[in-house]
């Protein structure tokens, strides 16, 4: 697993060396776009629209535009110059409790490895589990700055990028005067009840990907296509109906 950024965590007068690892990856099946007609690759060239030349990426460079056709260039040396030693470091700022963080703000997810001060290492481990806490702090990760969020997972110490409350979007819900009855609410958690149980993520797996795989396969083949019939759901219009019979097919049997 390769190291994403290298610094340091700090709280109070505390100071542990890390490094950040991706935690997740995502699985997917890689499509090329072919011409239609021919079946060959489309490539995309990276063209400058002034010498129209197709230019290559080691001779792209950012480029900030203050005026019309006017840019001041960055290089990775001028980012790193504007760090000040705060930003290359995970300072936590205040400790918050778990369930009082939304999880709309979370974003991408690193594992924690320290690459020194063990001890201390362990002991901020051992006190977030102990306290049940979550630790908030600012730094700059890449060309951004970024609200984190340090927290244990399981025996591990995680780091959540989370989102700035300005990059959460507001969205606009109609005013419904609907009312719901008490025997509705009843049902409705006697359903969430039935189907509550631990939660197992060993036993959910990407369906569509694996549909996907079979469909190259059989393209591959030369074969058609095929699809497994599924049955359709029973057509329940009335709200009360639907929350009985949901009820009833959830209940476990009784000996």
């Amino acid at each position: 697993m390769g190291v994403s950024w290298k610094g340091s965590i700090s709280f109070g007068l505390i100071f542990i060396p890390i490094s950040l690892q991706i935690a997740t990856s995502e699985e997917k099946i890689g499509f090329n776009m072919l011409h239609k007609d021919c079946k060959h690759r489309i490539h995309y060239k990276k063209v400058c629209e002034h010498c129209l030349e197709e230019v290559k990426q080691n001779e792209i460079v950012k480029g900030y535009q203050y005026e019309e056709d006017k840019y001041v260039v960055f290089n990775e040396q001028d980012f790193e110059k504007i760090k000040t030693p705060k930003d290359k470091s995970i300072n936590i700022e205040q400790f918050v409790n778990l369930d009082e963080i939304d999880t709309i703000f979370y974003d991408k997810t690193y594992y924690v490895v320290p690459t020194g001060g063990e001890r201390a290492f362990e002991l901020l481990k051992r006190a977030l589990i102990e306290t049940k806490k979550v630790g908030i702090a600012k730094t700059v990760l890449g060309t951004k700055e970024s609200l984190v969020a340090l927290r244990m997972s399981g025996d591990k110490l995680v780091l959540n990028k989370m989102f700035f409350l300005s990059e959460i979007r507001s969205v606009q819900y109609p005013i419904l005067n609907i009312e719901v009855n008490q025997a509705e609410v009843n049902l409705a958690k006697q359903l969430i009840e039935n189907m509550t149980s631990r939660f197992q993520p060993e036993i959910y797996r990407d369906e569509y990907i694996e549909k996907i795989k079979k469909a190259v396969k059989q393209k591959i083949e030369g074969r058609k296509i095929t699809v497994t019939e599924e049955l359709p759901d029973n057509n329940i219009i009335n709200l009360m109906e639907a929350l009985q019979e949901s009820v009833r097919k959830t209940e476990t049997p009784t000996l």
